[in-house]
C-alpha cells in the first residue's frame, strides 16, 4: 500500500517542512533516551487514508518507558486533488505530544499545519504549549521567552489566542502555563510564513528538550506526592482534549482511519474518580459527553488507557457530536474557528 501525496508546490514544501520537524524532534528525544541508558528509539507506525488514495501519515511512538509516559510525533498529509466533491486540496501537519515519566518534566504539545483549498486560499495553524504537572517558573519563563524570540511580531497575538484556546471554563483553569496559537494564519507571503513555522518548530523542540534534560537531571528521587500531582494533571489533560479540543474532535469527525493516532496525546493513566467529580461542572449536552467518556474508560479508580480504550474514547466523542452538532460551538477556539470538518465534505 502506498500513500499518494499532493502535487501542488506549496503542499509539497509544507509536507517537507513537517517531515523535517518530525525527524528533528525524534532525533532530540532519542538522544535524551540514550543519555538515560535506554536502547529503544521511537518506532514508526504508518496509516493510510482510504488505502493511501487520499494520503495518510506516519507517527513515531515512544518505546522507551524509562523516559516517557506517552509520546508520539505525528506527521500526515490528507489530499483530495482528484476528488471534485471536496473543497480541500490538501492538509499537511505535524502534531505531537510528549508526556515524560518524571512528574517534574512538563508535557508539551505542538501542532504546525498548512491547509490548502481548491479555490486558491491557504492558511497555517501554529500551536505550542507547555503543560506541567508541577509548575516550575523557570521552565515557564524559558519556554515563553523561546516562543517570543521565535515568533517575533506575532508573539502577542499568538499568546492571546493560546490563552483563550486552552482555557478550561468548567475547571476555571488553563491546560498549561505557556500557550501560543495562530489560527487561519496567512501574511500573504508563503515563504515568510513557512520560515516562521520552521523557526517556531525548531526553537520549541530545542527549548523543550533542554527543559526535560534539566528536569530529569535535577529530580531523580520521586515521591508519591509528585506522582499524585502528575496523575491529577494527566486527568485534566484527558478532560481538556476530549471535551474541548477542536482539533482532536475535527480529526475524529472527518474519518475513523487514525483514531488511535489522533488520541496519541492521552496519558497512560488517569484518575476516574477525579474526572467523575467534574460532571456537575458541565452544561448540557456536554455532561452527556463526559458520561460517555467515563463509560469508555475502565472501571478502576486509576485507569490505564491502552489502544482499546483510546478506540472506545474516540467512538464516544464521535457519537456525541454526531448526535449533538450544536455542541461543536462549545469547543475551544482562538480568534476564528477553523473550517476543518467542512473542508472534508
Amino acid at each position: 500500500m502506498k500513500r499518494i501525496l499532493a502535487s501542488s508546490p506549496h503542499s509539497q514544501e509544507a509536507y517537507a517542512l513537517v517531515e523535517h520537524l518530525q525527524t528533528y524532534f525524534v532525533k532530540h528525544l532519542d538522544a535524551l533516551s540514550a543519555k538515560l541508558g535506554a536502547s529503544k528509539n521511537f518506532e514508526p507506525v504508518e496509516w493510510f487514508r482510504c488505502e493511501g488514495e487520499n494520503g495518510g501519515g506516519v507517527r513515531y511512538v515512544a518505546s522507551d518507558e524509562t523516559l516517557f509516559n506517552r509520546a508520539s510525533v505525528n506527521v500526515s498529509q490528507v489530499q483530495y486533488e482528484s476528488d471534485t466533491t471536496k473543497g480541500l486540496a490538501s492538509a499537511s501537519a505535524i502534531s505531537t505530544i510528549i508526556h515524560p515519566k518524571n512528574p517534574y518534566a512538563p508535557s508539551m504539545h505542538m501542532h504546525i499545519s498548512w491547509t490548502e483549498l481548491k479555490d486558491g486560499r491557504g492558511y497555517w495553524r501554529m500551536m505550542a504549549d507547555l503543560n506541567p504537572s508541577i509548575v516550575n517558573e523557570t521552565d515557564t519563563k524559558r519556554f515563553s521567552k523561546a516562543l517570543e524570540v521565535a515568533s517575533g511580531d506575532f508573539f502577542e497575538e499568538g499568546s492571546a489566542q493560546g490563552d483563550r484556546y486552552f482555557k478550561i471554563p468548567a475547571l476555571n483553569r488553563h491546560r498549561g502555563v505557556a500557550h501560543f496559537y495562530l489560527e487561519n494564519f496567512n501574511s500573504g507571503d508563503f515563504n515568510s510564513d513557512m520560515t516562521l513555522a520552521k523557526v517556531l518548530g525548531e526553537v520549541v523542540i530545542e527549548t523543550y528538550t533542554a527543559i526535560i534534560d534539566t528536569a530529569i537531571s535535577t529530580h531523580i528521587d520521586i515521591d508519591k506526592d509528585a506522582l499524585d500531582k502528575q496523575l491529577a494533571y494527566h486527568s485534566v489533560y484527558l478532560f481538556q482534549v476530549l471535551t474541548l479540543d477542536r482539533g482532536t474532535t475535527s480529526g475524529l469527525l472527518v474519518h475513523n482511519q487514525n483514531d488511535v493516532g489522533i488520541l496519541g496525546s492521552i496519558p497512560s493513566h488517569v484518575n476516574r474518580k477525579l474526572i467523575t467529580s467534574w460532571i456537575d461542572n458541565m452544561t448540557p449536552p456536554q455532561d452527556a459527553l463526559l458520561k460517555g467518556i467515563l463509560k469508555a474508560l475502565p472501571k478502576e479508580d486509576i485507569c490505564y488507557v491502552d489502544d482499546v480504550v483510546k478506540q472506545n474514547l474516540a467512538n464516544a466523542v464521535r457519537t456525541h457530536y454526531q448526535q449533538h452538532k450544536e455542541a461543536l460551538s462549545l469547543q475551544a477556539q482562538g480568534n476564528t474557528i477553523p473550517t476543518t470538518v467542512n473542508n472534508h465534505k
